[in-house]
């Protein structure tokens, strides 16, 4: 027995919005923010094409960021300079018990943070990578 095209609907939206909020929030915040509201637009995108004028630009401008963060090894060292800082940081945020927000809820996100951000990286050199080799063929 399959849901309701309204049920359906609320489910996407709710999805969808909480994706784009997070991205936005994790635009000043340490994370994907730019890539988390590219997909909170395609999850929106896939229910409401009303929305899908604002799928290109905001694609563009995550894959020009996720080039931009790889394409010097003063940028990568950065990233991953960063990322360790945040999984640190996660460790101490859930050990210390004296720091503001500590306990595990704060630090598992600080080092899930970390991990995106590694992740991020790799899979933005490997795609910078594909390209460069595409382009010298």
């Amino acid at each position: 027995m399959g849901i309701g095209k309204p049920v359906k609907q609320v489910l996407i939206l709710i999805a969808g919005v909480i994706l784009l909020l997070v991205g936005i929030a994790l635009l000043v915040l340490p994370g994907p923010g730019l890539l988390l509201v590219l997909a909170g637009l395609l999850v929106l995108a896939s229910e409401f094409p009303a929305v899908e004028k604002y799928v290109d630009p905001i694609r563009d401008r995550a894959m020009k960021a996720a080039e931009d963060s790889v394409s010097s090894p003063l940028r990568i060292a950065g990233s991953v300079l960063a990322g360790l800082g945040l999984l640190a940081a996660g460790v101490v945020w859930g050990l210390v018990p004296g720091l503001p927000l500590a306990g595990w809820s704060t630090g598992s996100s600080l080092i899930l943070s970390g991990l995106i951000l590694f992740a991020l990286l790799i899979w933005s050199y490997k795609r910078v990578q594909a390209r460069r080799v595409a382009k010298a063929e």
